[in-house]
């Protein structure tokens, strides 16, 4: 199979100075929990990007000096020869496949703590950071801003020195550059402050001292264009597009190579923006003014998983390049499946910026929903496109539930060469619980995790799908499978116990008739009054998607949740303001740092979570959104009668997904793949060792990989 001839375009060749550009694929600069500390995981990571097909591949925000410290935040660095090093590794892993290697290199300025180093901080201006208001920095003499510019050039030196083609000088976020820049931030009124011109010097000068010392990379900058008006950005004492942003690239571009243009400031949801509120290439008002003010290639992030999308942008004259993180992460063999024409085989991001949220909590290493390998190719080796083969493929599998886990489960399975797979399903469609969540407002991308894993399944395995079976326990034991899989789910708690309280919420329960939970809802059609409280005792999205979902339906709601605002975890993935102001603007009522303990006659009893202040709030119905119980009644009875697994010939009985623990959908397809992918083992349950990245005293490479060999033995 070959391309469509339209999508030609996106396989030409860009020159960047003296670099070529393979392709218009650019990951963009993105963080993934390795840093330059876990160089096995950072090269493979990256290497398998290259290996996909990105003609560009960057690692993550850079530090080069030892007061840019985001811990506990995890970023690269090159710092010293260690650094330079390890780096190396992702730069050779890179060009193995012919892709240019880049690095983002920022200073955090006021923005770090620099928990580690415990170093002083430097800023244009003295003033607490909006972000961080404990972090700080000394507002730089004229020589202490030279001093800071050479650090730059020194850092550039080393990621020259490290094997890096494309050299990033990143201007947005939190960096030195853009802090002179906005007047938000910057307070001068010496020549690095005041005029448009002054706020700009310091980057300027930094540019030309490094094409003073640089003549065989690409230097290029990373470039928010606006800064968004309040209340998602810094309003008039920031930078807007058709303006200063426009102005800032006419400045510069003699000094550049390349610009990779986003959107918005350290509340960088409106730049990363969730398929909840976003659509693809959503920056495009703000991102086209640079290719109008630019006479070098420029590259446009928007969570771009479509050519035919892809192909209108260039074509359009918005930019030169594809840039993408997320879909990156989602597919890193996106750019080979297009040039392939195997469109069928794309993994598209769905958005739900679980990556984004690994990366905001600290801790390696990324996840992803749709890719569960992401961030697992160097420590467990696995590969998104390749699957070891088995050696039992005569194994009759049978797999119960079709959902993320199971689906993922019987995929893998399949493309490992187990020859007789069969996933059943109760429902009439695939998904599980993303048949119905799907539904729900701003969803709709979510239900590619089932359709994609559908058609790999029906196009790329022999896997049999049978729907509409409801299995009894006398049919697991009649089915003939030496293995049985229950990837069987989980559902709506409605029995009111409740998460902060560790008992139940006195007089609430989904067996009346005025209280629901989500499902019964939703699935169930059971019907709310006028007035619905919304008790919110989950730590994710649901609670506040049916506040949305009630709101838009006609009721009135009121919103209680224990947490400090709409769903702790939707802070990590960058939803929590939008999904903040929607309840807001549908007029929901919310309380927050409230538990409900009774609920009687209409009237709810609430405690405040610090004071214990007590209030009432009137209700005519109850939407009971606590957590959620597994599916594991089958497996359970299964595990209890050894006789009768044995009579049945079935050899041994396994859970993944919800159906084990209830999770969110990326720890559902990462427990279906870990299974599948590790089922010869003798006892698949355990996972098998990983590599860890750590300081060993006196450690070659073979010893990381040995230990984890060794234990596997």
């Amino acid at each position: 199979m070959s391309r469509d001839k339209r999508h030609d375009v996106l396989f030409e060749s860009v020159e960047l100075g003296p670099k070529t550009l393979r392709n218009r694929f650019w990951q963009v600069p993105h963080c993934n929990g390795a840093g330059s500390d876990r160089p096995g995981m950072q090269a493979a990571f990256r290497g398998v990007k290259a290996e996909g097909g990105w003609g560009a591949v960057f690692t993550e925000v850079c530090f080069f000096s030892h007061d840019s410290d985001i811990t506990p935040w995890v970023g690269s660095r090159l710092i010293d020869k260690g650094d330079v090093r390890n780096l190396a590794r992702m730069c050779d892993s890179i060009h193995e496949h012919g892709s240019l290697a880049g690095v983002e290199l920022t200073h955090g300025s006021s923005f770090c703590l620099n928990a580690e180093s415990r170093m002083p901080g430097r800023a244009p201006s003295q003033m607490p950071n909006e972000m961080e208001g404990m972090a700080s920095g000394r507002a730089m003499t004229v020589g202490e801003i030279r001093e800071a510019q050479k650090e730059h050039v020194d850092g550039a030196l080393r990621a020259r020195e490290a094997g890096f083609d494309l050299l990033t000088v990143f201007a947005g976020l939190a960096t030195m550059p853009n802090y002179f820049l906005y007047p938000f931030n910057n307070k001068r009124t010496d020549e690095y402050g005041g005029s448009f011109e002054n706020r700009c010097r310091f980057t300027v000068e930094l540019l030309e001292m490094m094409r003073e010392r640089i003549d065989d990379c690409a230097i290029g900058m990373r470039f928010p264009i606006d800064t968004l008006e309040a209340p998602f950005g810094y309003g008039e004492a920031g930078i807007r597009a058709e303006e200063e942003g426009v102005r800032f690239i006419e400045r510069l571009d003699d000094l550049v190579d390349y610009w990779d243009i986003n959107i918005g400031t350290l509340n960088w949801g409106e730049d990363a923006g969730s398929s909840r509120f976003f659509e693809s290439n959503h920056e495009a008002p703000y991102t086209r003014h640079a290719k109008a003010a630019s006479r070098k290639p420029v590259v446009n992030v928007g969570r771009f998983t479509d050519p035919d999308l892809m192909v209108r942008v260039i074509n359009s004259g918005q930019c030169d390049i594809i840039g993408a993180a997320r879909p990156s992460i989602a597919d890193p063999f996106l750019p080979v499946k297009i040039e392939e024409g195997r469109y069928e085989d794309i993994r598209e991001c769905i958005g739900c910026n679980i990556c984004v949220s690994r990366w905001e909590k600290g801790g390696p290493p990324i996840w992803c929903t749709q890719n569960p390998t992401s961030g697992e190719e160097y420590r467990r080796g696995w590969h998104p496109e390749r699957y070891a083969p088995t050696s039992r493929p005569e194994s009759p599998i049978m797999v119960v539930g079709a959902g993320p886990a199971g689906l993922e489960c019987a995929m893998t399975l399949g493309r490992r060469g187990y020859a007789t797979v069969h996933l059943v399903d109760a429902a009439d469609t695939v998904g599980g619980h993303l048949r119905w969540v799907s539904g729900l407002p701003g969803f709709g991308a979510w239900k590619r995790v089932a359709d994609w894993r559908e058609t790999q399944i029906k196009t790329r395995t022999e896997v049999q799908i049978e729907l509409g079976r409801h299995l009894s326990f006398e049919d697991i034991l009649e089915c003939g499978a030496e293995h049985v899989i229950f990837a069987t789910g989980s559902h709506w708690d409605g029995s009111g116990m409740s998460a902060p309280l560790h008992d139940y919420i006195a007089g609430v329960n989904a067996a009346l008739p005025e209280v629901a939970t989500p499902e019964q809802y939703v699935n169930d059609g059971k019907q709310m009054g006028e007035n619905v409280l919304v008790i919110d005792n989950d730590a994710y999205y649901m609670g506040s998607a049916m506040a949305q979902l009630l709101a838009r339906n006609g009721h009135a709601v009121t919103y209680v949740t224990y947490g400090e605002t709409v769903g702790p975890y939707l802070r990590f993935t960058l939803e929590e303001q939008r999904m903040y102001m929607t309840l807001q603007e549908l007029g929901c009522r919310m309380v927050a740092q409230h538990f409900v303990v009774a609920a009687q006659d209409g009237t709810a009893q609430l405690v405040h979570m610090w004071s214990g202040e007590e209030r009432e709030v009137e209700y005519d119905s109850i939407m009971l959104v606590t957590h959620r119980m597994s599916e594991c009644r089958l497996y359970d009875r299964l595990q209890a009668a050894p006789g009768e697994m044995e009579s049945a010939g079935i050899r041994s009985i396994h859970l993944v997904g919800d159906a084990h623990t209830p999770g969110i959908v990326a720890q559902a397809t990462f427990s279906g793949t870990r299974l599948a992918r590790e089922f010869d083992t003798e006892n698949p349950d355990l996972h098998r060792p990983f590599i860890r990245e750590r300081r060993l005293v006196d450690a070659t490479e073979a010893d990381y990989r040995l230990g984890a060999e060794t234990l596997c033995a």
